[in-house]
């Protein structure tokens, strides 16, 4: 006999219990292919990261930066593969070897740590810089500035700025930042699109850009992620309650002692999220670095053989978006494959890191503030 008190499901119960098994199973897709993806990652790069003989770790891997990997036979048809470094030493130990089938693979083999470290300083210097501009700005918008068709269509424009593609960053980045950005020269350049006298001393001011340089790289993206900083941010600004503002006012605070001490604290949380949305973003492009920051092999570090203090600032460095790029270039074969997905689960390592610092010390900060 049928339970008389059981809830009988009608059209519309049904049609919502549809609906919500749809959604389930979309979200349930995006995470299983998610975690298919890391995982195929990881699986193949990690073993990179260690060796069958003791330390156990490949040292090599995170110590050296990228050579030129050469593979060939011998006159017996044994198969040799090694970096370009050790392959001079080998040649030099082994003269009665025949080489055979030569063949040169770029940047597959060594290691990647000046890919590793030049990734970390442009993400590191992005973020600086676009974090300085992008809370500023969100601060004048959300407390400074009314709601005027002027206004309106500002906040319109950075949020359209937030589509463009980032070959049209990389190509602003190339012509402002490598071309005509002012630099304060003894010998101004022949290329340069203006020079004058810098004051009073010897010195010249001139337009001739940095060229190809880890600032160059790092104001590019910056660009490229304010819109997506600064809409974040004013959000974050806005979402604090108004009665935080009134009550400051009425204790006679001016507005900028009224946003330092009653307003910023409170959005500091949503600004973290926002640097957490803007490093995922930076430290995965390829074009921009490609044509402002990076060259495919540089044997030394930025801050080596460097001439002042800041100079580093103005040298060309390796990238591991950049590099992933160039590896992917190759057919995957057993002896690029190893550089490949170790090079990519290191790059995923880095940013999950960046993340994470940003998301605990977010946590942090929103359990010590209560509204």
């Amino acid at each position: 006999m049928d339970n008389p008190f059981q809830k009988q499901l009608g059209w519309k119960q049904k049609k919502e219990s549809i609906y919500l098994w749809v959604f389930r199973l979309c979200t349930y897709t995006i995470i299983a292919a998610a975690l298919f993806i890391f995982s195929d990652i990881f699986i193949k790069g990690v073993p990179t990261f260690f060796k069958s003989e003791a330390p156990y770790v490949n040292t090599e891997f995170f110590t050296e930066s990228p050579q030129i990997l050469s593979v060939w036979h011998d006159q017996n048809g044994q198969e040799y593969s090694m970096s370009q470094k050790n392959y001079e030493q080998w040649v030099v130990a082994h003269p009665e070897k025949e080489i055979v089938d030569l063949h040169n693979l770029t940047a597959s083999g060594g290691g990647i740590l000046g890919p590793l470290v030049g990734t970390a300083l442009l993400v590191f210097i992005c973020m600086v810089i676009a974090l300085f501009i992008g809370v500023s700005a969100a601060i004048y918008l959300s407390e400074y500035c009314g709601k005027g068709k002027l206004m309106s269509t500002i906040r319109l424009s950075i949020l359209n700025l937030a589509g463009v593609p980032s070959i049209v960053f990389a190509l602003f980045g190339l012509g402002v930042f490598c071309w005509l950005a002012p630099v304060i020269t003894d010998v101004p350049k022949d290329s340069a699109a203006f020079f004058c006298r810098w004051f009073w001393t010897n010195s010249y001011l001139s337009f001739q850009g940095w060229g190809t340089s880890l600032l160059a790289g790092s104001c590019t993206l910056a660009i490229m992620v304010l819109p997506v900083i600064i809409t974040a941010c004013e959000e974050s600004l806005r979402a604090v309650p108004k009665g935080f503002r009134e009550a400051s006012f009425a204790l006679g605070a001016t507005q900028w002692q009224t946003i330092r001490k009653s307003v910023l604290p409170f959005a500091v949380p949503g600004i973290l999220t926002a640097s957490v949305l803007g490093i995922t973003r930076v430290a995965g492009e390829t074009a921009p670095i490609m044509l402002t920051a990076t060259m495919t092999e540089k044997s030394n570090l930025p801050w080596e053989q460097v001439e002042g203090p800041w100079s580093f600032l103005t040298q060309s460095v390796q990238a591991l978006p950049f590099h992933i790029y160039t590896l992917a270039k190759f057919p995957e074969s057993e002896h690029v494959k190893p550089m490949q997905y170790g090079s990519i689960a290191a790059f995923l390592i880095l940013v999950m890191s960046f993340a994470l610092l940003s998301v605990i010390l977010r946590n942090r900060l929103r359990n010590k503030l209560k509204w």
